[in-house]
This record gives structure tokens, C-alpha cells and sequence, in this order.
């Protein structure tokens, strides 16, 4: 028997008038009662860019796939940025490659999932987020990946009171984010797959291929309609954790996200980044430190890569990974210190503890190379005798 879910009958929001859209559902449920709309810290994709993807969606002739807010095309120039023909300006979301993006994007226009596999910190989960928004409008139809991921995170829940008192019913189904997106025909997103455990992630064998969830207990079944399709994103370096079956990776079309090209392209990231979170947390303004974002690209990319800039000096890596994301939150954090404890400037000493934290994950081995590091490369750079006294005092 196959029966679709209405979104009112399966949505396990106790506001049952709250929409699942993005002109009112994850901003509108987070509303006080008084009617007044507080600040929120990290605003969903679609609400923080509200006013981009408007614009998109007005100036979008192109075809559109079946319940997708805008074209393939308009997805894909909501992520990289450009100029509309009425002078509006879209923000790149992500740098990088095109083909890249392009190719997520056609993906999620077709009935196969889309893997989003790369290192630590580089954007899987901005980007999926970023997707979801653009197509469907909702980036918030997401199960979290953990060791401890239940089964009814991705098929369904039960609402135990109902049960006990009823029995079994539709009433008492608490549907996952998946199977809502199933029904409503938009995108679900699951974070961090690999840390899902095997037998979970074989849940979703079924609703990949043939796009149904089978309800047994009350002998019904969801069926996809169309629009529907699943972003999961996956870490490089979790593949022993619970690495994805063959069966399960053969219904994903995988896209691997690189680290930044060049040091540019990573400055340009970490400082549009950090803009944006500077804003709303009332910090300096990125310009202001270009320089320490720079310096802090330049340390994380030669101990990442194993080679200083120049090619010269061979370097031994820690055992962090140095992403761009870790840049990011140094990047942050320093600014933070340059508010409150110094004249608002970003300088060598607001990052120096931040780097010291990110390097030094091994307190032995770690922090061998970091001091090497100093001495070998950074003492003898031209322009860098603050930042490396800095260093050396944090790290005495």
C-alpha cells in the first residue's frame, strides 16, 4: 500500500503552524512569544541570504527541475558569486572550482544522491548547506552523523505515549528529517556519514534506490516525490571509522572538495569567512589584519604540505590537519582578543596561541616540529621577527 504524507500530519514540531519553508520555519520557530524577533548567532543559508536568493529567483528564466527554487544555473551562481543583469551582486559561498559546483549541482537534478568527500575544512558542510538552501529553500532537514546515530534518525521515530495509548498509527509516527523531505519532495541533508554506524547507514539503501520508506508496523510506505533527493557529506580521513558499503556508495555520485589552490585563493576564503562571522559578533573588520590572515595561511599551508612556500626547506608535518576551517577560528579568535584586550588591530600576538593550539595536537612530537619550524623558517623571514617572538613566548 503506498500512501504520501501530508507535511502537517507527519511534522514533529509542537508548533504545528510553523512552516517547514524558509520564509518562516527554523527563523519563525525561533520567534519568542512576545512576537519580537531575536538575534540569532549563525541564521540558516536561506535566511541570511534571503534577499540573493530573491533577487535569483526574480531574474531566473531558465528551466527549473520540478519543486527546485531556482535553476541549475542560479544554484550554481548562488554558490560562486556573480553579477545579475540588474547590477545585484551574489557573494561567492565557496571558491573554488566551477566544474566542481556544477557538477553537485546537476547531481542533485537527477535521481542520485550526492557525496560530498574531501579533508577536514574544506566546506562540506557549508556547501551541502548552501545546496539545500538554494534548491529547496530548507537547510534544515538534517540528521547529524554520530557514533551514536539512531536508525529512526533517517526512517522514523515513534511518539511512545501514542503508541502505549493507541497502538501503532500514523498519529504516532514522528517522522525523520529524510522521510519529510521524502514526502515534500526537497533536500535532505545527512552530516558526517562515515561516523554513522554500518547498520544505519544501510538504511538508506532502500530510500536511494528505490525511493521509498517502508512503514511495517502499519504496512504503508512513504514514496518520494519528485524534487526529493539526499546530500551526505563524508571526512577524507574517517574512512576506517565506519567506512561506507559498496552497495550504499554505488547510490552517490561522489564529488570531492580540494583544499584551496593557491595561498590567495585560501586568504580570499578565510577572510570573507571571518568577515561574516566578525559581523555578528561586532568584531574588527577583516582589512584591518589582512596581513596575520596571510601570515596564518602561510604557516598552516608549508606544515601541511610538508615544503615552505619557496620550495627550498623540507618540513615535517604535526598530526593535525591545518585546514582552512582551523584557520578560520584562529583567524577569529584573534580578533576577539584585538576587541577586548588590545586596540582592535589583529597582530601577531592575538594569533600566536591560536596557531601554537592548532599545530601542537601531540604535546610531544608536535610540538618538536613547531619549534623546528621557528627556528629553521620562520626566524629567518624577512618582515616576521614579531610574529616569531610572539610564537616563541607562547610556546615557552
Amino acid at each position: 500500500m503506498s500512501v504520501s504524507v501530508e507535511p502537517t500530519s507527519v511534522d514533529p514540531s509542537p508548533d504545528k503552524s510553523a512552516p517547514a519553508n524558509a520564509s518562516g520555519g527554523a527563523d519563525a520557530s525561533a520567534r519568542p512569544s512576545g512576537g519580537e524577533r531575536p538575534e540569532v548567532l549563525r541564521p540558516h543559508a536561506e535566511v541570511t541570504f534571503a534577499a540573493e536568493l530573491a533577487a535569483l529567483a526574480a531574474q531566473d528564466d531558465r528551466p527549473r527541475p520540478v519543486r527546485w527554487r531556482l535553476s541549475p544555473w542560479a544554484v550554481a551562481t548562488y554558490l560562486l558569486g556573480g553579477t545579475l543583469p540588474d547590477g545585484t551582486v551574489i557573494t561567492p559561498k565557496y571558491v573554488g572550482p566551477r566544474r566542481i559546483v556544477e557538477v553537485a549541482v546537476t547531481t542533485l537534478a537527477t535521481d542520485r544522491a550526492l557525496l560530498l568527500l574531501g579533508v577536514p575544512g574544506t566546506a562540506k558542510t557549508w556547501v551541502s548547506e548552501h545546496l539545500a538552501a538554494a534548491v529547496s529553500g530548507d537547510s534544515t532537514l538534517l540528521v547529524q552523523g554520530t557514533a551514536g546515530t539512531p536508525e529512526e534518525a533517517i526512517r522514523y521515530g515513534w511518539n511512545y505515549a501514542q503508541l502505549l495509548a493507541h497502538g501503532p498509527s500514523r498519529d504516532a509516527l514522528v517522522p525523520s528529517p529524510v522521510m519529510r523531505a521524502m514526502a515534500d519532495g526537497m533536500t535532505a541533508r545527512v552530516e558526517e556519514l562515515t561516523r554513522v554506524p554500518a547498520d544505519v547507514q544501510d538504511t538508506l539503501i532502500t530510500i536511494l534506490s528505490e525511493k521509498t520508506l517502508p512503514i511495517p508496523e502499519l504496512g504503508q510506505e512513504v514514496q518520494a516525490v519528485r524534487g526529493f533527493n539526499l546530500i551526505a557529506t563524508a571526512n577524507d580521513r574517517d574512512r576506517g571509522v565506519n567506512e561506507l558499503s559498496s552497495a550504499l556508495r554505488r547510490r552517490f555520485n561522489t564529488v570531492v572538495l580540494p583544499l584551496p589552490e593557491s595561498a590567495d585563493a585560501e586568504v580570499d576564503i578565510v577572510s570573507r569567512r571571518v568577515d561574516q562571522i566578525g559581523r555578528s559578533l561586532d568584531l574588527p573588520a577583516v582589512p584591518d589584519g589582512v596581513d596575520e590572515i596571510r601570515r596564518v595561511v602561510t604557516v598552516f599551508r608549508e606544515l601541511r604540505d610538508g615544503v615552505t612556500t619557496d620550495g627550498r626547506t623540507k618540513l615535517k608535518s604535526p598530526s593535525g590537519t591545518l585546514s582552512t576551517a582551523e584557520a578560520i577560528s584562529v583567524v577569529t579568535n584573534g580578533l576577539a582578543l584585538a576587541a577586548h584586550f588590545g586596540d582592535g588591530v589583529l597582530r601577531a600576538s592575538d594569533v600566536a596561541a591560536g596557531i601554537l593550539g592548532a599545530v601542537v595536537r601531540d604535546p610531544a612530537a608536535d610540538r618538536v616540529i613547531w619549534l623546528e619550524y621557528l627556528e629553521a623558517v620562520v626566524r629567518e623571514r624577512d618582515g616576521w621577527m614579531d610574529f616569531y617572538r610572539a610564537c616563541r613566548e607562547v610556546s615557552a
